[in-house]
C-alpha cells in the first residue's frame, strides 16, 4: 500500500506531512516507510552504515518507527555552485553535474528509482512517498520520476499540500489542478490546506467554491504551529539578542550546509540564535559559530573579504567552528585535485589554529560515538578532506577525532549534530552563563524533544485532518 504527497510549492509542508502519516501509521500498528526518490538540500544525514541522505527523511523515518536507512532517499542533489550540484546515489557521492549534465543523466536512473522502490514496498505494509516542489512545473515533467511521474510509477494516490500562509491558497490549488493533464487530476484525491492562522468558519465560503471549481475534496485545514524539527531548506530563526542571556551568532556562509547543528540551542529558553553576515554584528554576542560549507574555499575567501578573519581574532567570546568552518580555521587548505577550485590550489586560513587541510577524492562519512571534555557526545562526520597537526584534539575517540581548542576559546570539530547532546551542549552554555552571572542549567539530548515534537505533530494532524479518509486511498 502506498499513498504520496505532493505540494503547490516548496516549503509548503511536504515532509511534516509526510512525518506526521508515518507518525500517525507507525502508532496504529503499521509497519510505514518514508520515500522520497529526489531530494535537493544541503542538510543532510549520515546512516549508520556511513552513507548519506536527506535530513528530512531521517526524521520521517524516526517518525515511522524506524532506523534511517539509505534506501528511503536514493538521489540527494547537494548544490555546490550556482550552477552545479554533488549527485549522491544510494548514499554515496557519484560526481559534480550541471542542471544541463544531470538532466542528460537522468533517464538512466529511472529504473534504478523504481526497482528500488520496489525492493521498499516489498518490505513494509505502508509506503508514505514526497513529491518534491511542485507537480505543476511543467519545463521538468519530462523523464519526471520526482514528482506525477512518480505517482504513475508507483500507482499512488495523491494529497496535496497548500501553503495558506503564503497567500493566493485556492490560486494555488487551481492553478496546480489546471496545469495537470487529466490522467494526473484524477490521481489527486484530497488537499490539506497548510499554515492556517485565524477563525476556520472564515475559510468555509473558499472552501466550498474550490470544490465547486474542481472535483477534489479539501480533507483538512492544518493551523499554523512553529515546530522545532529539522529544517532542510532554509536557515532561519532570526532572534533578537538580550542582556540577560545566552547570544550565539551564526555566520550565514553563502555556500552554508548542515546548519541544523544549531537547532538544539532553539529549545534552550535563555539563547537566542542570529544568523549573521556582517562582522560588526559578532561583538553582541556571546558564542559564535562558523557553521559547514559545500564549497569551503569559496566560503573562506567570503569570510575573509568580509572582515572576518580580523573580528574573530579580537573576539571576546568563544569561537566554534563545525565541519568546513573547523577547517577555515586552520592555517592552510590545499585542493590536491580540484574538488572545489583548480587542482593544486592552496588557500591560507584564518590562522586561528596550525592544523593544515588537505581536500582528497575519498569522502568522509562515518557516525561518531565519544566523548568531549568528558561529556557524552555522538553525531557524525561528512566531508571531503584530510586535516593534520592537530594540537590540542578534545574528542577522544578509539578512531581518533580532528578537534582543537586553544585556552578554552577557539574550538573547531568534523563531528555535525555535536550539541545534540544535552551534556555537552549544557557544558558549552553553562561556560557563558558563569562569565555573565546567570544560572547555570542542564537540559536534555534533542532526540527526546525531537520526539515529543513528533507526538505534537501527530496530535495536531489527527485533530484537523481527515485521517480516515486518507487510509481508504492506501
Amino acid at each position: 500500500m502506498n499513498i504520496m504527497v505532493q505540494g503547490t510549492s516548496s516549503s509548503c509542508g511536504k515532509s511534516l506531512t509526510v512525518a506526521a502519516l508515518c507518525k500517525i501509521f507507525y502508532k496504529d500498528g503499521y509497519n510505514v516507510c518514508p520515500f522520497k526518490s529526489q531530494n535537493m538540500s544541503l542538510n543532510s544525514y549520515v546512516t549508520l552504515l556511513g552513507e548519506e541522505m536527506g535530513r528530512a527523511q531521517a526524521l520521517q523515518a524516526w517518525a515511522a518507527g524506524i532506523e534511517p536507512k539509505v534506501y528511503m532517499n536514493p538521489i540527494l542533489l547537494k548544490p555546490t555552485t550556482d550552477q552545479k550540484s554533488q549527485i549522491i546515489y544510494m548514499g554515496k557521492p557519484i560526481e559534480n553535474m550541471s542542471a544541463k549534465e544531470y538532466f542528460k543523466f537522468k533517464p538512466k536512473l529511472k529504473e534504478d528509482i523504481l526497482r528500488v522502490y520496489k525492493e521498499v514496498e516489498s518490505k513494509y505494509d505502508i509506503v508514505v512517498i514526497e513529491g518534491a516542489g511542485s507537480p505543476a512545473e511543467i519545463n521538468l515533467k519530462k523523464d519526471d520520476f520526482v514528482n506525477m511521474g512518480m505517482a504513475k510509477m508507483t500507482d499512488s494516490n495523491v494529497i496535496l499540500v497548500a501553503d495558506i500562509d503564503k497567500g493566493g491558497v485556492f490560486a494555488q490549488i487551481y492553478g496546480t489542478y489546471m496545469l495537470l493533464d487529466e490522467e494526473e487530476r484524477k490521481r489527486i484525491k484530497g488537499v490539506i490546506i497548510n499554515k492556517f492562522r485565524g477563525d476556520k468558519e472564515l475559510l468555509k465560503p473558499g472552501i466550498e467554491m474550490i470544490e465547486n471549481m474542481i472535483p477534489i475534496k479539501i480533507i483538512g485545514v492544518v493551523p499554523y504551529f512553529e515546530f522545532n524539527l529539522d529544517d532542510e531548506d532554509s536557515a532561519g530563526g532570526f532572534k533578537n539578542f538580550y542582556k540577560k542571556g545566552v547570544n550565539i551568532a551564526v555566520i550565514k556562509l553563502p555556500k552554508i550546509s548542515n546548519f541544523t547543528d544549531i537547532d538544539a540551542f532553539k529549545f534552550e529558553d535563555d539563547v537566542a540564535i542570529k544568523f549573521i553576515t556582517n562582522p560588526d554584528d559578532i561583538h553582541d554576542a556571546d558564542l559564535v559559530i562558523i557553521p559547514g560549507s559545500k564549497n569551503t574555499i569559496e566560503d573562506l575567501r567570503w569570510l575573509k573579504s568580509s572582515g572576518f578573519e580580523d573580528a574573530l581574532k579580537g573576539f571576546d567570546g568563544l569561537v566554534f567552528g563545525i565541519c568546513g568552518g573547523y577547517q577555515m580555521m586552520g592555517s592552510k587548505i590545499i585542493d590536491e585535485i580540484g574538488i572545489e577550485t583548480v587542482a593544486g590550489n592552496k588557500e591560507e586560513g584564518l590562522g586561528i589554529f596550525e592544523t593544515e587541510t588537505v581536500f582528497k577524492n575519498e569522502k568522509q562519512l562515518k557516525r561518531v560515538e565519544g566523548i568531549a571534555f568528558n561529556k557524552r557526545i555522538n553525531g557524525y562526520e561528512i566531508h571531503v578532506g584530510v586535516t593534520t597537526n592537530n594540537k590540542n584534539p578534545f574528542v577522544k575517540l578509539e578512531d581518533r577525532l580532528d578537534g582543537d581548542s586553544i585556552e578554552n576559546k577557539y574550538f573547531g570539530t568534523y563531528v555535525h549534530g555535536i550539541f545534540d547532546s544535552g551534556e555537552f551542549r549544557s557544558y558549552i552554555l553553562n561556560i557563558i552563563r558563569r562569565k555573565k552571572g546567570l544560572k547555570e542549567k542542564h537540559t536534555e539530548d534533542l532526540w527526546e524533544i525531537r520526539h515529543r515534537e513528533l507526538d505534537r505533530l501527530e496530535e495536531i494532524f489527527r485533530e484537523n485532518v481527515d485521517i480516515e479518509y486518507i487510509k481508504t486511498l492506501l
